[in-house]
């Protein structure tokens, strides 16, 4: 008898390359002034966002009926939403078009997220690049795999002199920010970001980059891939070292390829001297 999980799994990577046929591909360089709006300052949101949302929301819950669906768009409508995260039930992640900004103006990268949680705890994942058509995804119990082929993260103990990755600094507080440009010497190279954390994710995987530090934690922004790092046998923690949980609200996340790396990075870019 065939796998449900591994039947719900393919059916869902199908429903993000349908949305992104349908909703972003076509729009993508082609916005009008009035398909962009801000929904909060410095926050832009388009059509393609609300349109692949709607899609992907409409489809999950016609495949699994029982289930929630926090989606990005949807929480910006009514935050209350954020509170099925926390709850016993099954709730989809959703991430319509993770790089909006990107996005919206001609740019790349951007990409489709989804993440699924039963009884809090995030047990699939999925991570689309539309444009290469790449479709990343992850199941707690069985790894992390590329168009069907399984990958990991590097084992290796890199010294901090040897590491690349990028710290997002938009978000950080002063005195963080400060602290991580004082050990940014220490690092190989310490890289702005793509604005889309979807790519970073994937870069670690694929080994362009060896960790990644957030201080913005949005839930769809992270869970999904958090889970895929973890699956591929990397460590995604909250900077002082505790469990990163989407439900919790907290803010900052530190990404690393393996357990190593992790401490090395933290030692070099967070640890006060």
């Amino acid at each position: 008898m065939a796998d449900p999980e591994a039947r719900l799994v393919e059916e869902v990577g199908a429903l993000l390359r349908r949305a992104a046929a349908e909703a972003i591909l076509p729009m993508f360089r082609h916005l009008a002034d009035s398909d962009v709006s801000e929904k909060a300052p410095g926050e832009v949101v388009t059509v393609a966002d609300r349109r692949a949302e709607e899609i992907i929301a409409t489809e999950l819950r016609r495949l699994r009926p029982e289930s929630e669906v926090v989606g990005e768009e949807g929480v910006a409508a009514d935050p209350a939403v954020l509170d099925l995260l926390a709850g016993p039930g099954e709730v989809w992640l959703v991430d319509p078009l993770d790089g909006t900004a990107n996005f919206a103006a001609g740019r790349q990268p951007f990409a489709v997220m989804a993440a699924l949680r039963r009884g809090g705890r995030t047990e699939a994942a999925w991570i689309l690049d539309p444009m290469a058509d790449r479709l990343l995804l992850a199941r707690a119990a069985d790894g992390a795999y590329r168009d069907g082929d399984a990958v990991r993260t590097t084992t290796e103990p890199l010294p901090a002199g040897a590491l690349r990755g990028v710290v997002a600094t938009r978000f950080l507080p002063a005195e963080l920010r400060e602290r991580v440009l004082a050990g940014a010497g220490r690092i190989g190279a310490v890289l702005p970001g793509q604005h889309c954390a979807g790519q970073e994710y994937a870069d670690i995987v694929d080994g362009r980059q060896h960790f990644a530090i957030f201080w913005r934690t949005l839930p769809w922004d992270h869970a999904p891939g958090a889970l895929l790092i973890e699956a591929a046998g990397g460590v995604v923690r909250r900077l002082d070292g505790s469990p990163y949980d989407p439900a919790d609200g907290r803010a900052g996340l530190l990404a690393a390829a393996n357990e190593s790396i992790w401490h090395t990075v933290h030692a070099a870019l967070l640890t006060t001297s």
